[in-house]
């Protein structure tokens, strides 16, 4: 068998997954929605505080129009974290989260560099996270002196969030593949819509 039969072989097999490419899209869908959901959820919850936030320059955001903006923004989580989970309108829906996600990065995350977590070494790392991870060494070696540190790592270690645009910019690209691909075939409305309306064979 030479390496072009072997190639082209290998090439089929990988065609035969087609039939379930509606789970790539559905696995990007449903991870989107939990951050999505619990930010728009947690925004409408406390929206008297979230628009101070987008409107005050001192400590928040210092944007104009602060009310339509926390509206907006607001709205198109929620609404965007339904239609994703259902695959309705999932391209449109797609864009104005995305814009949200890009603009956050910018606003929100950007001064704080790549690292959503801090981090001392590697390439992402700055001196701000370099900073953190020494407060953090400072506070454990507090925690396993005088505190039950055993019982309070039990759960999990504790880090440092620093709040970079890793999470943001990872969210905009999950967004950016299904702008371009779509809900997915069989297990979105989108789908059915398409197939229903358009002649879909």
């Amino acid at each position: 068998m030479s390496v072009t039969t072997l190639a082209n072989w290998a090439h089929d097999q990988f065609n035969i997954t087609r039939k379930i490419d509606g789970i790539a899209p559905l696995a990007l869908r449903l991870y989107l929605f939990v951050p999505f959901w619990m930010a728009g959820t947690n925004k409408w919850a406390g929206f008297e505080n979230t628009v101070a936030w987008f409107g005050n320059a001192d400590w928040g955001l210092g944007l104009p129009f602060p009310t339509l903006l926390a509206g907006l923004v607001t709205g198109t989580e929620i609404l965007g974290a339904i239609f994703l989970v259902f695959g309705f309108a999932v391209r449109w829906i797609s864009i104005p989260m995305l814009i949200t996600m890009l603009v956050a990065a910018v606003t929100v995350h950007s001064q704080n560099g790549w690292l959503a977590i801090s981090e001392g070494t590697g390439f992402f790392a700055n001196d701000r996270t370099i900073a953190a991870v020494d407060r953090l060494s400072a506070a454990k070696a507090i925690l396993q002196e005088y505190g039950n540190y055993e019982w309070l790592t039990e759960q999990g270690s504790f880090v440092i969030l620093n709040n970079g645009i890793e999470f943001a910019m990872t969210y905009s690209i999950m967004l950016l593949v299904l702008i371009f691909m779509g809900a997915g075939n069989y297990l979105s409305i989108d789908y059915y819509i398409k197939k229903n309306y358009q002649g879909l064979s």
